[in-house]
């Protein structure tokens, strides 16, 4: 029994030692596997960076994989870029205008040259909005240029024309910058719009100023302050007005209303043949200084209204009145071109010019000649604060007149056309103020000054240009 027991037991014991030895070779084997495994592994790491090195351009920098890369980009952040808007140029860094790196891109970029990838405009870089416009408007402050309107400079004589201004396009040339930021660009052209000037030279409605037709002149005392601020109000309204063929001017509708609401203050004016003080005086010399220069610049005179009483700041028979809105002073250009005028006050002178080709006439002459002569009638008041028979003159007499105003036009030595005009001036009152006061310590009253008038020297007056 036991050595048939004995006999079984080894039967059975090599069966299971081949299975042992199956599985330990195997394990044999795959360690030998695995070893192989890494060892070609890093031989190929090794020779993938070798064909790296032998493959990338002579003189390329070697970005390691993203830090590297991040270094590379920061000192092309930190280069200047020139921004180049029409003429003018500034000089910022690429950080400045906004421009950061592109964290997704910059890992596919490393190792990489970064001259190839300039030049194929792939440059791991990318564009904060918000900053690059904040930048932007900080160079367009810098390099806007305004319209120049044209204007008439009516000094030299001169027609300016208008020049269009130019202003930076800020979000226009963003896709500029972030190309040209992507390609490493020393400078960049940023967009532009152009701004159209408000008033062309067409618009003008004149293109000759060359000439004088008509000047005139007339004077005023500078120590009345308020009376010169009207006098400069009303003539600012009317310096670079053109006149164009045809077409009637209104020295109301000009000027405008003389108002406390539009600046005019109180000042001498002529109310119902005496002086007075009263709103917007002096306005009345603006029209008269303008009827001045229109009347020998042989402008059609349409309207005219003379002062109730002469005035001293011209000859007799050669003023214009105006008061808002009613007596107006009207004007027509005759002239197949425009007509513009210059008004100038200044140093105790009112002048105007009118400009434009050159007047038809060799001379305009202006003819005054008096037909009656009404003598002026004397008024006593009687003043109880002035001294006994003290006596002060608040109004000087003139007498009235009617006469004939003549304009004529010459041409190579002859008369061509005359205009008539028959003007009347009312007898102005001689006022005496007579003192009553028996007090002998009243004090006495200045004398006011003289605002009349001078007497004509002559029945005939004559005044050409």
């Amino acid at each position: 029994m036991t050595s048939k027991y004995s006999g079984k037991q080894r039967q059975t014991a090599p069966k299971g030692g081949a299975l042992l030895g199956l599985a330990g070779g195997m394990l044999v084997v795959a360690g030998g596997l695995v070893g192989a495994y890494y060892v070609l592994g890093e031989r190929n790491v090794a020779n993938a960076a070798t064909a790296q090195r032998t493959t990338a351009p002579v003189g390329a920098e070697k970005m390691p994989a993203a830090t590297g890369a991040a270094a590379d980009i920061s000192s092309v952040l930190a280069r200047e870029v020139e921004l180049k808007v029409g003429s003018k140029s500034i000089r910022l860094t690429w950080a400045q205008l906004g421009i950061v790196a592109d964290a997704d891109e910059a890992k596919y970029a490393a190792g990489k040259d970064l001259g190839a990838l300039a030049a194929a405009g792939s440059l791991p870089v990318t564009i904060d909005r918000e900053a690059a416009v904040k930048a932007l408007l900080g160079v367009k402050s810098k390099v806007d240029a305004a319209p120049i309107n044209a204007y008439l400079d009516l000094e030299a004589r001169e027609i300016h024309d208008d020049k269009a201004g130019r202003s930076l396009d800020v979000f226009g040339s963003l896709p500029a910058l972030l190309g040209a930021a992507r390609q490493g660009a020393p400078s960049v052209e940023l967009s532009t719009i152009s701004v159209p000037a408000s008033v062309t030279k067409a618009e003008l409605g004149i293109d000759d100023i060359s000439q004088v037709l008509g000047h005139y002149e007339t004077k005023f005392s500078v120590s009345d302050k308020d009376r010169n601020f009207n006098l400069k109000l009303a003539a600012s309204k009317l310096n670079g007005v053109v006149l164009k063929p045809g077409v009637e001017f209104s020295f109301n509708d000009t000027v405008g209303e003389r108002s406390q609401a539009m600046g005019y203050k109180v000042a001498h004016v002529i109310s119902a043949g005496e002086m007075v003080d009263g709103l917007a005086g002096g306005t009345c010399q603006i029209s008269t200084t303008l009827f001045g220069a229109a009347f020998f610049a042989g402008l059609e005179i349409v309207k005219t209204t003379n002062h109730s009483r002469p005035s001293a700041y011209t000859p007799l028979g050669f003023d214009a009145t105006v008061v808002w809105p009613n007596t107006d002073l009207k004007l027509m250009n005759p002239y197949d071109f425009p007509v513009a005028i210059r008004y100038v006050v200044a140093n105790g002178e009112a002048k105007v010019e009118l400009l434009g080709k050159k007047r038809p006439y060799d001379k305009v002459v202006f003819e005054r000649r008096v037909i009656e002569t009404t003598p002026f009638g004397s008024e006593e008041r009687l003043d109880e604060n002035m001294p006994l028979d003290q006596t002060i003159f608040d109004q000087e007499g003139f007498d009235g007149y009617r006469l004939e105003r003549v304009r004529r036009f010459i041409k190579d030595g002859k008369t061509v056309k005359t205009n008539r005009w028959t003007v009347s001036y009312r007898p102005v009152t001689e006022y005496i103020r007579r003192g009553t006061n028996p007090d002998p310590n009243a004090k006495p009253v200045p004398q006011p000054p003289s605002h009349g008038p001078k007497v004509p020297k002559s029945d005939r007056f004559e005044l050409a240009q």
